[in-house]
């Protein structure tokens, strides 16, 4: 690792030539529903399900998905159509890591089991087989890389495991083979607030818990004790600490825009997730942070030793916990240009 920034830095400094010389393509954009037909794995039969899909890039350019984690919708940058600003607009886009100059971006809203007729619940199995099928549908045939972030990566693995012959690279941020039992037990507390919400008429309020309480396992110690060091206050009749103000607004902005039944479903799927690496033969770029609570850099490790394929793992310091894939841009970056090479 003591090589890495010089290496890193190398690849920074060159890419802003490139892009000088580069000619600016017309980006081709489709963001639309295809019907695709797969069995689920929880039960249900063989069923067609409606696909919100988009795929923006320059045209005749190789196609790479970008799937992120369970509250990331198919939005991944700000396009004609798009709801809100895309999700990881810093690292996709011309010009950028994941350069729309010289591929196009496939993402997908991920599948819940009320889209699959009568299965029990919804796998990662699930949604790699939907875009599986969506490659097909859309006459991809082979797309150049799979970059998957938290359960996203969970979902480019069982791609990579079920669909090999479809992906040239897996790119693995945040994501492992299987669920880390002390992350599932935070997660089933969260699911747990949420039912008892449902069961008690008290939804929101039970939802924007569970979305707090999640907010301590996606970011990390540190940066929480340079945040919200302060002293509490006294306000009506009761102390209040500094991250409280936190944890309510990102509770309250977390019902307006998600569903319950969204949440508990994604929510099990990312716990009932379980991939074998050795039958994953697809070369892979893991990515990981030692400040990741919910991942931790022992389970990517593991991964790394067992993939079938050839893999490398980067450690990429960060205070952000868990979500480092989505506040260190200017770290990831270049590794992704490097694993996309």
């Amino acid at each position: 690792m003591s090589a890495q920034p010089a290496h890193l830095a190398i690849v920074a400094s060159a890419q802003p030539a490139a892009a000088a010389s580069a000619p600016r393509p017309s980006l081709t954009s489709q963001r639309s529903t295809r019907r695709v037909e797969f069995e689920p794995r929880y039960g249900g039969g063989r069923c067609g399900v409606e696909v919100s899909y988009l795929w923006h890039g320059a045209p005749d350019a190789p196609t790479v998905i970008v799937q992120g984690g369970i509250s990331a919708s198919r939005d991944v940058l700000t396009v004609a159509g798009s709801e809100a600003p895309g999700w990881w607009q810093g690292l996709v886009g011309e010009g950028k890591a994941v350069d729309l100059r010289h591929c196009r971006v496939l993402a997908i809203d991920w599948l819940t089991p009320a889209e699959l007729g009568s299965a029990a619940s919804v796998s990662s199995e699930d949604q790699a087989n939907a875009l599986s099928a969506l490659v097909d549908a859309l006459g991809i045939g082979r797309v150049s890389a799979f970059i998957g972030s938290s359960y996203g990566a969970m979902v480019a693995l069982a791609f990579a495991a079920l669909h090999p012959y479809q992906l040239d690279r897996l790119v693995l941020l945040a994501g492992a083979h299987r669920a880390h039992p002390i992350s599932t037990a935070l997660r089933s507390v969260q699911r747990g607030i949420v039912r008892l919400g449902q069961s008690s008429g008290q939804l929101d309020e039970a939802l924007s818990l569970a979305r707090q309480l999640a907010m301590t396992t996606y970011r990390g110690s540190e940066e929480f004790a340079r945040r919200f060091a302060a002293a509490p206050e006294l306000r009506e009749d009761r102390f209040h600490f500094p991250v409280e103000d936190y944890l309510d607004q990102a509770g309250r902005r977390f019902v307006e825009r998600f569903d319950a039944e969204r949440f508990l479903a994604l929510s099990e799927s990312i716990d009932l997730h379980d991939v074998q690496p050795e039958s994953v033969p697809t070369p892979a770029t893991l990515i990981g942070f030692p400040s990741d609570r919910l991942v931790p850099l022992a389970d990517l490790c593991e991964l790394q030793r067992r993939l079938h394929g050839p893999a490398t793992l980067a450690v990429v310091e960060s205070p952000y916990g868990h979500d480092a894939f989505l506040k260190e841009t200017d770290q990831l970056a270049p590794l992704l240009r490097e694993a996309l090479a």
